[in-house]
């Protein structure tokens, strides 16, 4: 049962968050899954409890997107979250580079480990570090900001932070905002599900639906849809300045976990 409070808990704390800060659902469910799963059976497996939520935010705010941005952005994040979801796929099956024993536990330092510990340190320090508490690029680099946060989105399932900081000079309002990184989230998970489902994500299902874990996938997808919808309701009351530090100190944390194999 500890598994679905962890899940759970964090499924709706963060998605009641994403709707109005800088991380997205990923950033903080993909490293909880990795506590069960192994790293890219994590990655996809946030992935589906993520599409499932922004479907239903699409329903949400949905109709507040703005058509022509989502275009210029999610066309390319498409493609180039295809991109990094293969990149997945390939380091997910190289040999471990290290192993190590500590008390009688064995452990394991593997490209995809580091690969996505990395990630996990560098989205960290977007919470930590004040001057890139306003990180925004210009409108020109929409279709760049897609493919680079599409890429590392179908890499690791990181792309929160990215997406807004293309998104925010895109001249649209805080509601066109919103609708607007939903639908853009959207295409990418669609993106990146098929390209796991057809390299990695399959060869594992009938192993997790075997030992009851898919529930996690269940459970995270119900809670998640809760935080949304606290989230909008939330949405002109709440201020995350502290929550966002506590987020990136957890997330390094979280990284040096993973990176060191201990995860």
């Amino acid at each position: 049962m500890l598994e679905y409070a962890v899940i759970c808990t964090v499924a709706i704390v963060v998605a009641a968050l994403t709707l109005f800060s800088g991380f997205g659902l990923g950033t903080l469910l993909m490293p909880a899954f990795a506590l069960f799963f192994p790293i890219n059976v994590a990655v996809a497996a946030t992935a589906v409890v993520h599409l499932a939520n922004n479907l239903f935010k699409v329903v949400l705010v949905g109709k507040h997107a703005n058509v022509r941005v989502v275009l210029r952005f999610a066309v390319p994040a498409a493609l180039f979250a295809a991109l990094g979801a293969f990149f997945l796929g390939y380091i997910a099956d190289a040999a471990p580079l290290a192993e190590y024993s500590i008390g009688g536990r064995r452990f394991e330092i593997t490209a995809a480990k580091l690969v996505i510990a990395a990630l996990i340190a560098i989205f960290a320090i977007f919470d930590l570090v004040p001057r890139f508490e306003n990180l925004a690029f210009d409108r020109k680099y929409l279709s760049l900001g897609g493919a680079v946060s599409g890429f590392f989105g179908g890499l690791s399932g990181l792309q929160g932070a990215l997406r807004s900081a293309f998104l925010v000079r895109a001249g649209l309002s805080k509601e066109q905002f919103i609708g607007t990184g939903v639908v853009a989230a959207v295409v990418v998970d669609i993106s990146r599900l098929v390209v796991y489902g057809a390299t990695f994500f399959s060869k594992h299902l009938t192993a997790v639906g075997g030992h009851g874990e898919s529930g996690l996938i269940v459970a995270g997808i119900l809670a998640a849809g809760l935080g949304s919808v606290i989230g909008v309701r939330l949405l002109d009351k709440v201020t995350i300045k502290a929550l966002q530090m506590i987020v990136g100190a957890m997330l390094l944390l979280m990284a040096i976990a993973l990176g060191s194999g201990i995860l």
